[in-house]
């Protein structure tokens, strides 16, 4: 499974780094629009309240038929809007939310989300957190 990431801040792309999962891209605002053909999960980090990045929102645009889920990086101090940008894009897209985790994430949910990868296409029944 692809996955796309999009790091405003550098700490979601040290998570995918983590992961050693090779079939990735990073999102940036020179490639926002690009029309990719492969299902895809989508990692973000969340921005001002608990927006969606620009740059992610241009890319579901053209390519949420290909979305299979989310993951998104936030800071806990921000409360409710604690990585709120991938509860938006699950609920607007209808795909599950993976995980979310905390800015760059822990060595244990990188482990978690690299599992989920890996066998997303095994468990159709992912939970949402």
């Amino acid at each position: 499974m692809k996955v796309v990431f999009y790091s405003f801040t550098g700490n979601v792309k040290r998570f995918i780094k983590r992961t050693e999962l090779t079939d990735t891209m990073e999102l940036t605002e020179n490639c926002a629009s690009e029309r990719i053909e492969d299902p895809f999960i989508i990692v973000t980090g969340t921005i001002g309240f608990g927006e969606v990045p620009q740059p992610v929102k241009q890319f579901l645009n053209v390519n949420h038929d290909n979305l299979r889920g989310v993951a998104a990086s936030g800071n806990r101090n921000w409360g409710q809007n604690f990585a709120k940008a991938g509860i938006a894009i699950a609920d607007e897209y209808n795909v599950p939310l993976l995980m979310k985790f905390e800015l760059h994430g822990s060595i244990q949910d990188t482990k978690e989300f690299k599992e989920k990868v890996v066998n997303f296409y095994e468990d159709n029944g992912t939970k949402a957190v």
